[in-house]
């Protein structure tokens, strides 16, 4: 099938629309007609380099849904016009993570940033018209019209599901909300410090709330996101991450925050240096950014690390087992627990793409959405 994609063809790069060719699915495959996809930060550190593929050209996105279109022989539990949200984590159900609650973890995303089938990294469902095989973001392309992916990235939603809205729930949501809930045991009572609050930490802030987080602190040098995250249920909104320390400790008697979640944008060692000093003794900071990840080094004072028992977890996709906590975020949202449309700032066509990424470098959305 012909269809149109967004493309790095290398990195630094921009991405660029144009035509694709979309395999036919195999067996445990199936073909999707995308209908919303979110345009995260993560795709744009593929094309900054901050976050390397494997191969390129690579069609980009991994944050969407839509609607199966074809599925692939002897292919169980799907049929066209299933209604669908991609994982950007594949879960086997089979491995040791899968089979422990951790499917954020399944052995089968060390080939992710390839962009192949899982199993052979030299077949590729997308190609130039010419024959060029392109990778797949993270194994699901979804800034592409029409992508073919494996049973094992996609969660089937029922048939009233707004895809619009519950694109979100492949990415920002569960890694946000997962960030305060999973990895960061935000339990009733705490005070949290959310450092960046953009599409993730917007979602951390929400999360934080729904655990119970007496004070929950937004830290954002832009206006517009301190507003927004207010209105998601931040008790306090600050410019600064001393600002944020300073006001954790003069709520806590001194002590500091209970847990601190790195959002931000483009992270680096002193960021997570930042929310290691506003946490207290047991406290805990929980990483979620991305940033160059060739970068090695947090400057934290050992001594802290050591007598005061804090600790720094890192967090993919929230901790989540996306099969079961997509269902379940998506029943809190159909239930009005959960703040999704109010994320979703601007939507944008496939071929605004460029817009849109100029737009979240500027500051002025917390998500911006592709509508195909």
């Amino acid at each position: 099938m012909r269809s149109r994609g967004a493309v790095l063809r290398e990195a630094p790069g921009k991405f660029e629309i144009v035509d694709l060719e979309v395999d036919d699915p195999r067996q445990d495959e199936v073909r999707v007609k995308m209908v919303a996809s979110g345009l995260c930060h993560s795709d744009d550190h593929m094309a900054t380099g901050d976050l390397p593929v494997a191969v390129y050209p690579v069609c980009g996105g991994h944050e969407g849904a839509g609607i199966i279109e074809s599925v692939g022989p002897n292919t169980q539990g799907f049929e066209p016009g299933d209604k669908v949200v991609f994982s950007f984590l594949p879960a086997c159900e089979k491995c040791r993570w899968c089979s422990t609650g951790h499917q954020n973890l399944c052995d089968l995303g060390a080939n992710v940033m390839v962009g192949s089938r899982w199993e052979d990294p030299t077949s590729f469902r997308l190609q130039l018209p010419d024959g060029t095989p392109v990778a797949q973001a993270l194994g699901i392309s979804t800034f592409a019209e029409y992508t073919t992916v494996s049973v094992d990235s996609v969660i089937k939603v029922p048939a009233d599901t707004p895809l619009e809205k519950a694109c979100l729930l492949g990415c920002a949501a569960g890694t946000g909300w997962g960030s305060a809930v999973n990895t960061g045991g935000v339990r009733p009572g705490d005070t949290v410090v959310v450092l960046g609050v953009g599409g993730v930490g917007a979602m951390a802030v929400q999360g934080a709330r729904h655990a119970g987080a007496a004070r929950v602190i937004a830290v954002d040098p832009v206006a517009f996101k301190r507003e927004h995250a207010e209105s998601l249920g931040a008790t306090h909104v600050v410019a600064t991450a001393e600002e944020a320390t300073e006001l954790a400790q003069t709520s806590t008697n001194g002590q500091g925050a209970d847990v601190a979640i790195v959002t931000v944008g483009v992270i680096t060692g002193e960021h997570i240096a930042e929310a290691f000093r506003a946490i207290r003794k047991q406290g805990t900071v929980v990483v979620t950014a991305l940033g160059d990840v060739t970068e090695v080094g947090i400057p934290v004072s050992i001594l802290e690390l050591i007598l005061f028992e804090k600790k720094i977890k890192g967090s993919l996709f929230g901790s989540s087992s996306p099969r079961a906590d997509i269902p379940k975020l998506l029943d809190l949202y159909r239930a009005g627990h959960l703040e999704l449309d109010e994320l979703i700032t601007t939507e944008y066509s496939l071929d605004e793409i460029t817009k849109g990424y100029e737009d979240m470098h500027a500051g002025t959305n917390i998500r911006g959405v592709i509508r195909f």
